[in-house]
């Protein structure tokens, strides 16, 4: 399907022709970018204007994540809604703006300040007119239930808050872990859960009810979450957040359980969906032991918690959407094989890395070349999904490696 008039159509390129196509690309790109300047920032190779641990945030949140998630809800969200597919114009013109910001992103991070700023203002303006397409087709849908896309589109206008605090940080440091940790569990982390509830038992086609409090109740506790993360240098409030993070393991283990969705062996395209998953209750579990350790063992694992929830939830569910939606849309069958399964698989060798390398900050192993194959491991995921479907994003070829 094309999501565009048919005088757009005449009027564009197959890249744009679609609205996954640019911003999965963006996001492709920018992830390889983005993580290559962080890692020689954090190797002390390239200097920053701005603090290393605000280009990591930002840029992961409000440059890569942001916009492949544009991208397949741009796709999906008129769907489920009953609306009519976005117009070309409009997500073009996100595009460009997201494009230039970016740019202007990784120019003012290297060499002004000012031109940072203004970077993230154009992210700031790009990330409204997101929010107003996706509340506007929201309000004016006629489907019968729309709970799902309230919970999507409540995670996306706190993400448009989240990134508004973002840049204030940069003026009142001091507020900076309030502004990460906000923008990363009721943006990215409640957006992904939010779509991944929604989709992921469609796809794999289980019919199991679920309870009507469920959404409400994660995002409760989700609020509660944020909030003991940002002030858990207080013995009394991590205790708290370690209650918090067993309860949400167990309740989102228990519920996802009841879908039954692992009765028969899953093809890949959705065995990926279904360990990404699984992997939001395990990455509270393992939040919760490593903040037990560093209670009573007086060290850090170094956001072992966060990165298992970046990259074996959000990173394995965002790698299966995005391979499911390049797919489908491209006219083949949704069926992964070779190179496709290799990446699934290297997929969780990103996450096994990122995991090693908190441990060897947590146990004072003195590995630090972790580090190393950790931003490496990462980097060659995103090449080589980008070398299998870049090509067929962009000219709509279908023949790759």
């Amino acid at each position: 399907m094309i999501f565009s008039s048919s005088k757009d159509k005449q009027n564009t390129n197959y890249f744009l022709s679609q609205p996954h196509q640019p911003f999965f690309v963006l996001g492709v790109i920018n992830a390889i970018v983005m993580m290559l300047i962080f890692a020689l920032n954090y190797k002390g190779v390239l200097s920053l204007n701005v603090p290393t641990l605000f280009f990591h945030t930002y840029s992961l949140i409000y440059i890569v994540f942001i916009n492949l998630f544009s991208g397949f809800l741009f796709t999906t969200f008129p769907r489920f809604t009953g609306m009519q597919p976005i117009d070309l114009a409009y997500y073009k013109n996100i595009f460009y703006l997201n494009t230039v910001g970016s740019v202007l992103f990784v120019l003012g991070s290297i060499f002004s300040i000012i031109v940072l700023v203004l970077s993230t203002f154009i992210l700031l303006y790009a990330n409204y007119k997101i929010v107003s397409k996706l509340y506007a087709i929201y309000s004016n849908s006629q489907a019968s239930n729309l709970e799902d896309a309230y919970w999507i589109l409540r995670a996306f206008q706190f993400g448009l808050v989240g990134n508004f605090l973002m840049i204030l940080s940069l003026y009142f440091p001091s507020f900076s872990q309030f502004c990460i940790v906000f923008s990363f569990f009721m943006f990215v982390i409640f957006l992904t859960f939010s779509v991944a509830q929604r989709m992921i038992p469609f796809f794999s086609h289980s019919m199991q009810p679920k309870d009507h409090r469920f959404i409400s109740t994660v995002f409760v506790l989700f609020v509660l979450k944020t909030i003991f993360a940002t002030f858990n240098a207080y013995d009394y409030v991590k205790i708290s957040e370690i209650v918090l993070d067993l309860l949400l393991s167990i309740y989102l283990l228990v519920e996802f359980l009841k879908w039954n969705m692992l009765e028969h062996k899953p093809l890949p395209i959705l065995w990926i969906l279904h360990l990404g998953l699984f992997w939001l209750p395990l990455a509270f579990f393992m939040d919760a032991i490593s903040l037990i350790a560093e209670l009573y063992m007086n060290t850090s694992f170094y956001f072992l918690g966060i990165h298992l929830l970046a990259l074996g939830f959000l990173t394995t569910v965002l790698i299966g959407f995005g391979t499911r939606v390049t797919y489908g849309h491209s006219g083949q069958p949704p069926h992964a094989k070779g190179l496709v399964i290799g990446i699934f698989y290297f997929t969780q060798v990103v996450v096994l890395t990122r995991f090693l390398y908190s441990l060897n900050i947590g146990f004072s192993w003195n590995l630090n070349f972790l580090f190393d194959i950790s931003f490496t491991m990462w980097l060659i995921l995103f090449i080589v999904w980008g070398v299998k479907f870049l090509p067929v994003l962009i000219r709509g070829k279908k023949e790759s490696i």
